[in-house]
């Protein structure tokens, strides 16, 4: 049973006025020191890590946990958590007085000033390298449905975008952000990365953003690609679908398959597809790359990992949680439908009730 963790990072929010709070630095020090809640780029953020799982009832009862740990250690600084991927309210980000955060004001500038937001990162153990890169040659066509899922970012600086998923929009800025190429080895991967290292654009390999990369602090496959989920049912669902991907590709690598030959610019367009539109419009198929509508290729996906979930005792709950999704809509859904009603603040209350409960 391959174990699965997840980082969150969670908005926090003015409890009487819904506004983005810049107290993170204050929630911290009024509590114990935690791997589990952490400081993020952001003083209106925080990060929760769950420890690797091996079951998604585990996995889900520690999402929970954490976001609750984050809730009570804002609470006390007039804060609540909001799991939003954007601030639906406009906002001037404060940087954390990190001495890594300062240097990446100072080198990326508006980039980096303007950056507050929160997204999911899904951690999947791998027993090498080896089969870390062989991973990730082989998922890179699915990580955009998987964005589209997670999309929960509609709305910025009090505005609706007419994206899904924004964030992976303001993403995008950093330098190395984006889907992958294929690297065919760990040697190739490693020869990647340090030529990016090498040009001095990059403070350290903290900053290989790739959609999907090797961890460089645990030895998973780590996706980045996703929103912040308001609902933590989503979050584990994400998960679920992470490690089935894992799986599904290193029992290719295993049986001597080749990784699917796709160019990065194709990926590159499949994600803004799946950031624009959700699950409301047309996707990318993974195998030949033209439109389709979102539910076909949702659908493709869980069959394409359906062998590995099944394995796992994740396959009912996976085609569930899908199910949900297309019927009443993505967080991004949500937002969009609550700001028509009440406004960018009801988008922010409505979210600090979920992200919690």
């Amino acid at each position: 049973m391959r174990t699965v963790g997840v980082e969150e990072e969670l908005l926090l929010v003015d409890e009487a006025t819904a506004e983005p709070r810049a107290v993170a630095g204050a929630a911290l020090a009024d509590g114990p020191p935690s791997d589990e809640v952490v400081a993020e780029l952001q003083q209106q953020q925080l990060e929760t890590n769950t420890t690797p799982c091996a079951t998604l009832a585990e996995l889900a009862k520690e999402v929970r946990l954490w976001r609750r740990r984050a809730a009570d250690l804002a609470r006390p600084q007039g804060a609540r958590v909001a799991a939003l991927a954007t601030s639906p309210l406009p906002i001037s980000p404060r940087l954390t007085p990190e001495g890594r955060y300062r240097r990446m004001a100072r080198e990326f500038g508006l980039t980096a000033q303007e950056q507050l937001t929160c997204g999911c990162h899904v951690h999947v153990a791998v027993e090498s390298d080896e089969e870390g890169v062989a991973v990730l040659d082989r998922i890179r066509p699915w990580l955009a449905p998987l964005l589209a899922l997670s999309t929960n970012s509609p709305l910025w600086q009090g505005r609706d975008t007419d994206y899904a998923g924004y964030r992976y929009q303001v993403w995008g800025r950093w330098p190395s952000a984006g889907p992958p190429e294929a690297f065919g080895s760990a040697e190739g991967y490693h020869r990647a990365v340090a030529a990016l290292l090498a040009t001095g654009t990059l403070l350290d390999r903290g900053m290989v953003y790739f959609d999907a990369r090797l961890s460089a602090r645990h030895p998973t496959v780590e996706t980045r690609i996703c929103d912040v989920c308001q609902d933590p049912r989503d979050t584990v669902l994400l998960a679920a679908l992470v490690r089935g991907l894992v799986e599904t590709a290193s029992r290719a690598w295993h049986d001597g398959h080749p990784a699917p030959e796709v160019g990065t610019a194709q990926l590159r367009l499949a994600a803004w597809r799946a950031s624009r539109s959700g699950l409301g419009g047309s996707l990318l198929r993974p195998d030949t790359h033209r439109p389709a509508p979102a539910r076909e290729v949702v659908e493709e996906l869980v069959a394409h990992v359906a062998p590995a979930l099944k394995d796992f005792g994740d396959l009912a709950m996976v085609r569930e949680g899908v199910r949900r999704l297309l019927t009443e809509g993505t967080g991004a859904d949500r937002q969009r439908a609550t700001f028509h009603r009440g406004g960018p603040t009801a988008v922010i209350r409505e979210a600090t009730g979920r992200t919690a409960a």
